[in-house]
């Protein structure tokens, strides 16, 4: 495989945009790499061979990279190659050693420039090979945020995502072409977008307004109960909050939902920081599909779905930590869990019945771990008064492998 590789990030202001240092950086270069849009906006002068990426482009990288060993091999990227970008899947093949990086500002600067926004607070969501619905984790009231777009398609999309979410009134401003001789931007509110498509190359800032009557959902653990669809099989808001604090979620970490129900443990996780993932197991085919939908309108689409636990624990990858909420009784699966779970990660297993608290209390003297147990209290009417109601109590074990 070639020693280094030069990445140039380029922008739609094409050879004119690049640096000196860029520009000859690609008059000396063999070979370059990139999209059929990217190689065009090179300068006649440029000699080397222009090799657009193959579909699909992973599978396909580190073969392509290894052909072209032993000569001098440039990448384009749009903008900053660090950003979303085809540099962050070098680095991570290559190493950074390996790699020399020459940015061009992102489209997110340059669309914060355009609209007077502050980049640095400024939340940057990519749909790029993602459903859109990811952009709504970091829906809230007054957000602003940019989207990468994946195409043209994406701005009507998001909009019809929106609308669909009770963000409707939210104001949409898609900037196309940024920075290029064609740049042009257009707003409207998700309830009125235009039908039309919008340029291939586009971003979309969103200012958030939420529909009159819209529930405020947090980013915080604990989201309310009718936040989840389902058969009524879930942890309870209360429980939630306090078995998320003994999950501890970590950004970049993985977490197993053992026994997902309505997938409220896993989609909470994810929802604490966009780097962090869940696996949910889950034996009705039924709950299954319903974790699916409520993972999608919460903004975390990327939840994986698995059967039943723990026969599908050897195809999944090592959690950082483990909630068993479901299926403690079965045999083995407690003991499963713990010998699948990462060194120094976290088991938290919650029961409700005398047989899994019983459970539970054996397994935590043979293998060490914390106990606990709690009770909600919720008021409720009670004829003309009030009186409170009381949900059944939760034992919780706590262990670190």
């Amino acid at each position: 495989m070639t020693d280094r590789v030069t990445v140039v990030g380029i922008g739609a202001d094409g050879w004119e945009g690049l640096s000196p240092k860029a520009a000859r950086v690609l008059l000396e270069c063999d070979v370059i790499l990139g999209s059929g849009r990217q190689l065009a906006l090179l300068d006649a002068g440029v000699t080397a061979q222009r090799v657009p990426w193959p579909t699909p482009l992973l599978p396909a990288l580190q073969g392509l990279l290894e052909s072209f060993a032993d000569v001098r091999l440039c990448v384009l990227a749009s903008g900053d190659p660090m950003f979303h970008g085809i540099g962050v899947t070098l680095a991570r093949l290559l190493g950074a050693d390996r790699l020399r990086v020459l940015p061009q500002a992102s489209s997110t600067s340059l669309a914060c420039a355009r609209l007077g926004w502050p980049v640095a607070q400024t939340p940057t969501v990519s749909v790029v090979n993602r459903p859109v619905e990811t952009v709504l984790a970091a829906v809230h009231v007054g957000a602003k945020l940019i989207v990468l777009s994946q195409d043209g398609q994406t701005p009507g999309v998001l909009a019809q995502v929106l609308r669909d979410n009770g963000f409707g009134d939210s104001r949409l401003t898609v900037l196309e072409q940024l920075d290029g001789p064609g740049e042009r931007s257009y707003s409207a509110s998700a309830r009125e977008w235009p039908t039309q498509p919008s340029d291939p190359l586009n971003v979309v800032a969103v200012e958030c307004v939420a529909d009159t009557g819209m529930h405020r959902l947090s980013r915080g653990p604990g989201l309310p109960d009718e936040a989840f669809g389902g058969d009524g099989q879930l942890t309870k808001r209360e429980v939630r909050a306090l078995t998320l604090s003994a999950l501890a979620p970590v950004p970049g970490e993985l977490l197993w939902d053992v026994g997902g129900g309505s997938g409220s443990i896993g989609i909470e996780w994810m929802r604490s920081h966009p780097s962090c993932r869940a696996i949910a197991f889950e034996q009705s085919p039924t709950r299954r599909a319903q974790i699916a939908v409520n993972a999608s309108t919460l903004g975390v689409p990327g939840l994986v779905v698995l059967p039943t636990a723990p026969a599908a624990f050897d195809d999944a990858v090592p959690p950082d930590a483990v909630f068993v909420g479901g299926g403690l009784t079965e045999p083995g699966l407690l003991q499963a869990c713990w010998e699948h779970l990462r060194a120094g990660g976290r088991l938290v297993a919650n029961a409700v019945t005398v047989e899994s608290e019983a459970l539970l209390v054996n397994w935590s003297a043979a293998h060490g771990g914390t106990l606990r147990r709690f009770q909600v209290y919720r008021a409720e009417p009670l004829g003309r008064m009030t009186s409170w109601r009381p949900q059944l109590p939760i034992t919780q074990l706590v262990a670190q492998r």
